[in-house]
């Protein structure tokens, strides 16, 4: 039996991988986009070979695997070539996950299922999805983060935040929104609460 998906979404820098690790600590089934996005382009794979007759030899590393640092420094810095590359893996990794989905299903009918998406709203992804969950933070948190975890100077960490739909602008398509620029008791608070009503919409009992 088909149960709800969840779309988890969020903006770089904005804490999304806690409230992933927190969710599956409840025991949320988590399908995650970045996993397919690697799967996708793995060597010998038919999307790999698409995003090199699209940007060249330039973007393998010398064992002829995807050299993420190159590709990113040149679809960050043009919105046209970032789309040319989102038509490439979004729909290949929309059918891993898909797949995986329905493969948990078949086990666990009726559960629902998170689905792990960085650029839910921006691709086709949400046209899957029953409900959506935001992690916030401010721009400036997103800021000291991103800096703190790739070692970005500030004007390269502001290029990778406004390469995505701002966060305010998410907020306002969610159905839950979890604040996570405070602390972390405050945020696994909000997301027992949010699993909680998750589970309250699929018949099962809650878990506060």
């Amino acid at each position: 039996m088909k149960g709800r998906i969840i779309g988890l979404t969020g903006g770089i820098g904005s804490g999304k991988s806690t409230v992933t690790a927190m969710l599956r600590d409840l025991g949320a089934y988590v399908v995650d986009a970045d996993v397919w996005a690697r799967r996708v382009v793995e060597v010998g794979s038919d999307g790999l070979a698409e995003i090199v007759r699209e940007f060249g030899q330039e973007v393998l590393l010398p064992d002829g695997s995807l050299n993420r640092k190159q590709l990113g420094a040149i679809v960050f810095q043009d919105a046209t070539k970032r789309m040319r590359l989102n038509a490439i893996t979004h729909p290949r990794v929309q059918r891993g996950m898909l797949e995986e989905t329905h493969a948990y299903w078949i086990k666990h009918p009726g559960e629902a299922v998170i689905w792990d998406v960085p650029l839910l709203f921006e691709g086709t992804a949400k046209r899957f999805v029953d409900a959506t969950i935001v992690v916030y933070a401010s721009l400036e948190t997103q800021i000291h983060r991103v800096i703190a975890r790739d070692g970005l100077d500030r004007s390269a960490a502001l290029a990778r935040i406004h390469a995505q739909m701002p966060l305010a602008e998410k907020c306002k398509l969610a159905t839950y929104v979890i604040d996570n620029d405070g602390s972390i008791e405050n945020t696994r608070e909000q997301v027992l609460q949010v699993w909680s009503e998750i589970r309250k919409g699929d018949g099962r009992a809650s878990l506060s």
